[in-house]
């Protein structure tokens, strides 16, 4: 005989999700804050923001659209080598790199703008950019100009540097009265004016200083930090003269000469910031009579076309840093490390769709 069949408990309902409309509610808020969040970085929401998009298409404006190809620093050779350590940096850096000892480099010579076929002279400017791989892999990242100080202090002034640039339809060339209206607006542009003003485009990427610009951190093996700028001083004789007038393309197979001989070497001296001295202003030089550490010997022995070369695909991020350095409060400082990124992201997708970085090509 069976039992008899219980009644049914009334609490005994199938599960339903509670306040369904609230759930719902809180799913399209969550949504909408990611939404916001992606406008808010891209800039959808304030078309006037200074976004890394906005300067990468200013400088694409400027340069041209050349698919593969960095948006500034276009034109380039890689070189490869090597970063002989003194030791003396250990005391104010735990970097391994900074340790006595060889650590490996790959780098890059370049000069402005977004032309990989502009020629050599049309710019005073000459820039190094380094790699250095630690035994433990980490990696500090560095790109340096020959000229001593930045124009400008902030990323917005950079920007309205880059329009007032911008070229005029009808000469090619920017106009001077605009860019006459940038300078006066900008007075903390003075000391790049001056050095300006009386630098020649040098004949060799040899023979050039190079500034790292922005100051950064060395931290110690205590913990401390001290303020710290760079450059890399060159030890390799003299200039030479560029034949007059000065062909397009000099600068790379003048490079390729040199090392066809020895390899070239540049002391890389650190010099140390006191309290009062900026951080934040890349327009403005420390006093000259900073302590400065001669750190050992940044030597390149080969070059090869960046084309094909180790430095084609790297992204000299100025704040790819190893333990031991750090980035500083100067704003121009994530700037670049955002605009770096959004230049790698355009021109890698270029080139995974068939765009081809050539080795460097006579002027057209």
């Amino acid at each position: 005989m069976s039992s008899p069949t219980p009644p049914p408990d009334p609490t005994d309902r199938p599960l339903r999700p509670p306040f369904p409309l609230a759930r719902w509610a809180l799913i399209a808020a969550a949504v909408t804050g990611v939404t916001a969040a992606f406008g808010y970085v891209g800039g959808w929401l304030d078309p006037h923001r200074l976004t890394p998009q906005r300067i990468v298409d200013r400088l694409q404006v400027n340069g041209g659209l050349h698919p593969g190809y960095r948006r500034n620093h276009a034109k380039g050779v890689c070189v490869i080598g090597h970063f002989d350590s003194n030791g003396q940096a250990a005391r104010y850096s735990k970097a391994a790199l900074f340790a006595p000892g060889r650590t490996p480099l790959v780098g890059r010579f370049a000069i402005p703008g977004g032309n990989p076929h502009a020629p050599d002279f049309g710019v005073p400017i000459r820039s190094l950019a380094l790699r250095l791989t630690q035994a433990d892999g980490q990696q500090w990242r560095t790109g340096m100009n020959s000229m001593p100080v930045f124009p400008v202090a902030t990323p917005q002034a950079f920007y309205e540097q880059l329009a007032a640039g911008r070229p005029d339809p009808a000469t090619g060339k920017p106009d001077p009265a605009k860019q006459a209206a940038f300078f006066a607006a900008h007075p903390e542009t003075s000391a790049f004016r001056a050095w300006a003003k009386n630098h020649k485009p040098s004949a060799s990427y040899a023979t050039e200083t190079y500034y790292g610009l922005n100051a950064f951190y060395f931290v110690d093996a205590a913990g401390t930090r001290h303020a710290v700028r760079w450059r890399v001083v060159a030890d390799n004789g003299p200039e030479g003269v560029a034949p007059a007038p000065p062909p397009e393309d000099l600068l790379e197979s003048e490079l390729r000469r040199r090392l066809a001989q020895a390899p070239l070497r540049w002391r890389l001296l650190v010099t140390l910031g006191q309290a009062d001295d900026p951080t934040a202003d890349a327009t403005r030089i420390w006093p000259q009579d900073r302590p400065e550490i001669d750190a050992g010997s940044v030597v390149l022995e080969r070059s090869e076309p960046q084309a094909q070369g180790a430095c084609r695909d790297i992204n000299f991020d100025p704040l790819i840093l190893p333990a031991g350095i750090a980035g500083s409060d100067d704003p121009l400082l994530p700037a670049r490390s955002s605009a770096y990124a959004e230049s790698y992201r355009r021109r890698t997708a270029e080139q995974a769709g068939g765009a081809a970085v050539h080795a460097q090509e006579p002027h057209r």
